[in-house]
């Protein structure tokens, strides 16, 4: 139960907690509320392009098989970000952590630093997963932690990002734009 999960177990405000939620959902069921249907109007969420990373990367440095199953990451040594909320460069140091499933399928998670042009650090987490060869280019969630004052809108939104191959032979490189949900 919900509220056993809170120590609430027998208490009143367990009690009234169900109560409230067994009017809720008559009340929903009452007014023909339909949980599937599409959202209508402003109600779907929207995207706002707000930078681009062009992120440079070393040669993949193989783990090998594990329980898991195959893990590798590739080190990341740079790279640039131009965008209309974001300008800056990728500091070199991170890395992008990666596991590929006998399946075809696998994740991914990317941990490195930003530094915008006024001198900020902010840091990057990107996770996601993918199966199969698909377009070449790949959605992810990232998540930024920013230091207060004008970047407070990195920490506090929620984002999403598309990422695809731009390197060169012998030059690897991802191409990563970034959108806020709005």
């Amino acid at each position: 139960m919900i509220g056993s999960a809170f120590g609430l177990r027998g208490s009143v405000v367990h009690r009234g907690f169900a109560a409230l939620f067994l009017v809720s959902l008559a009340a929903s069921v009452a007014a023909g509320a339909q949980t599937a249907s599409s959202p209508v109007g402003d109600e779907a969420p929207q995207l706002e392009f707000v930078f681009e990373e062009l992120v440079t990367l070393d040669k993949a440095v193989v783990v090998g098989d594990t329980a898991f199953g195959h893990r590798q990451y590739i080190p990341i040594t740079g790279g640039t970000v131009t965008g209309p909320k974001f300008h800056g460069k990728v500091l070199p140091g991170g890395w992008d952590w990666q596991l590929f499933l006998p399946n075809g399928c696998g994740s991914l998670a990317a941990n490195y630093m930003l530094q915008a042009d006024d001198g900020a650090i902010v840091n990057v987490s990107n996770k996601g997963v993918f199966c199969g060869a698909g377009s070449g280019k790949s959605i992810w969630s990232p998540v930024f932690e920013a230091p207060k004052g004008a970047y407070d809108w990195m920490t506090t939104g929620t984002f999403i990002d598309v990422l695809s191959m731009a390197g060169t032979p012998g030059h690897p490189a991802v191409r990563i734009r970034f959108y806020q949900v709005k």
